[in-house]
């Protein structure tokens, strides 16, 4: 199974492209979109539209694993997160993939066992269960990794139950 991993952000979109065979993850591609910040929202949405619907088109993932929006207490800045997050779920869904939705607890829960661990603890993860050199960076990259590492582990789950029925 092809996972696009996506930590979705208005100034830096973290994607992560790994492919799941078994138990076992491997690393397919990585990396940020980026926008500047004098740019017009709409301009910069644009941009992240655009771009993730190249690195579908490249790399075909079979599903997206979509961080949930955090709210802190900037309500503007989660609004406009909102808008990016927005964007990135459609592109993923006029492209056809199925789409999983999980929150920061969710997904620190899955790489680390523990739901409130910190982020250098799940950054640690990421490396060690994708056999990385080195922790991705920026660390939207390596948010974005965890959501796919985190689909793999709870698809694979929800797939062992059903043999079970």
């Amino acid at each position: 199974m092809r996972i696009l991993g996506i930590d979705p952000g208005y100034a830096i979109l973290g994607y992560g492209v790994v492919e799941m065979t078994g138990n076992r993850f491997k690393v397919i591609d990585y990396g940020a979109v980026t926008t500047e910040a004098g740019m017009e929202m709409p301009d910069r949405l644009k941009i992240l539209y655009n771009s993730l619907m190249e690195i579908i088109m490249r790399h075909e993932p079979e599903v997206a694993s979509v961080e949930e929006l955090f709210f802190n207490t900037n309500a503007k800045t989660a609004i406009l997160v909102g808008q990016a997050r927005g964007v990135a779920v459609l592109a993923c869904a006029n492209s056809g993939l199925e789409i999983a939705e999980y929150t920061p607890l969710q997904i620190k829960q899955a790489l680390v066992g523990y739901g409130r661990a910190e982020k250098k603890q799940v950054q640690t993860m990421v490396k060690t269960i994708l056999n990385l050199k080195e922790i991705p960076k920026p660390d939207d990259t390596a948010d974005a990794l965890a959501a796919a590492v985190c689909h793999g582990h709870s698809a694979g789950s929800r797939n062992r139950l059903k043999g079970l029925k």
